[in-house]
């Protein structure tokens, strides 16, 4: 018996110095937006998409922010009001007025969410349509959530970054909000385990495939967004940042043949459905050279609030099972392996103690510090006592319970619920 300890608390120690040594180096928090302003001739134009339903709230500071950024170039907004019931759109013009810039805003109704589109992905997509109207075409997207406060050199950075490094998309882990309780024990945790999750040095390597975003802050070529085929690529996707980011890192690029092209593969036919059929877009996959970037910043802040575990609670659920492809297996593999990872070793190490089998217990007091060591530089950026890099397992065990939660709520028909708005496919 205490052989089978000894190797279980051994693996959970082999595994979180692959973790540190051989995972992207993911846990030093490091890939920070950090560039100097240059100076340029021509700054390319940019158009701002904000989403919004029911933010009337938080609009005063967050649209603000946009209003006041530094950039040297053409930039203006466009909100969509996705029928909000609390005078989001009126509120957003009132802001516009206030800061004198009522001439860079454009607010518009969203149209009825269609089959097959997340009520997120549908708004950002009618914003798109609108900004490519605007002459001249914008050169680039700010896809930004409405409660988002930009520092006022955001824009400006993140431009400077996509055009020195010549990247397609350019995306920000923005700091979220860490005042409540349940916020300062667990949202920390929750950009952690992004990280682990999505290494962002990993994600910056063009050669490597591992892709993602953080839907906060997106700016994307709008050459790169139409390469792809829009956002109806990843219309379904409830993780639609990582989705997006994928398909712009993957080359992913969607080619139309008219229907009068097809109708001369297929031979002419009459009846309407068929000659509707035969207009849609086909797809073929050209790879082409990509380059996106993710990273953290401390100066741009998610104000959206978590006061309860309630609230984060329905926040990871939303899309946890998602993100494990709704399959039971994965479930299964999940847990047991955050339970082997993070539960093991202080389970192991307390008990190892009060029994004097020091063997497993070096271990996994090793193994405890480690993950404690780990968590601290994300702990630091977020500007919390270095304590709670002791009390990771029981918040990953907080976490376990929401992803099996997750998988409970998907398996009842209300999985991805958000906002009024449930997607349990």
């Amino acid at each position: 018996m205490n052989a089978t300890v000894l190797g279980i608390t051994v693996l959970s120690l082999v595994i979180w110095i692959g973790l540190l040594g051989f995972r992207g180096q993911f846990w030093r928090a490091n890939q920070r937006l950090e560039v100097e302003s240059t100076k340029r001739e021509l700054w390319p134009r940019v158009c701002a998409v904000i989403p919004a339903r029911n933010e009337a709230q938080l609009l005063p500071i967050t649209l603000r922010s946009l209003f006041s950024q530094n950039y040297p170039g053409a930039f203006s907004v466009i909100l969509v009001d996705d029928h909000s019931t609390d005078g989001t759109a009126q509120v957003a013009q009132q802001v516009a007025e206030e800061t004198k810039q009522p001439q860079q805003l454009q607010v518009i109704s969203a149209q009825p969410l269609p089959p097959g589109w997340t009520g997120k992905l549908w708004a950002l997509e009618q914003g798109i349509r609108q900004a490519q109207q605007q002459t001249p075409t914008p050169d680039y997207f700010l896809l930004t959530d409405a409660d988002i406060e930009h520092d006022s050199s955001n824009l400006q950075q993140l431009v400077t970054k996509g055009e020195t490094e010549q990247l397609d998309l350019v995306s920000l882990m923005v700091l979220l909000r860490c005042q409540s309780f349940w916020e300062k024990l667990l949202i920390p945790a929750f950009v952690f385990f992004f990280q682990k999750l999505y290494p962002f040095p990993w994600v910056n390597t063009p050669t490597n495939s591992t892709a993602a975003a953080a839907g906060g802050c997106i700016l994307i070529r709008r050459q790169a967004l139409s390469d792809i085929g829009g956002l109806e690529v990843v219309r379904q996707a409830l993780i639609d940042d990582c989705a997006l980011a994928q398909a712009v890192k993957s080359g992913t690029k969607v080619s139309e043949k008219k229907g009068e092209e097809t109708s001369k593969e297929t031979g002419r036919r009459g009846d309407t459905e068929t000659r509707r059929m035969e207009i849609q877009p086909k797809i073929s996959l050209t790879p082409r050279t990509t380059s996106i970037w993710l990273g953290l910043t401390d100066s741009t802040r998610s104000l959206r609030p978590y006061p309860s575990l309630a609230s984060i609670w329905n926040m990871v659920a939303r899309t946890a099972f998602y993100q494990l492809n709704y399959s039971p297996l994965w479930l299964i593999g999940t847990v047991l392996g955050m339970t082997l990872i993070y539960l093991v070793p202080p389970i192991a190490a307390i008990f190892a103690t009060l029994t004097g089998n020091w063997p497993i217990a070096i271990a996994g007091f090793a193994s405890w510090l480690l993950m404690a060591g780990a968590y601290l530089p994300t702990l630091q950026l977020y500007q919390r006592t270095p304590l709670l890099a002791f009390c990771l397992p029981a918040i990953a065990f907080l976490y376990n319970l929401m992803t099996l939660d997750s998988a409970l709520r998907y398996w009842q028909g209300r999985g991805g619920g958000w906002k009024g708005r449930v997607y349990s496919s």
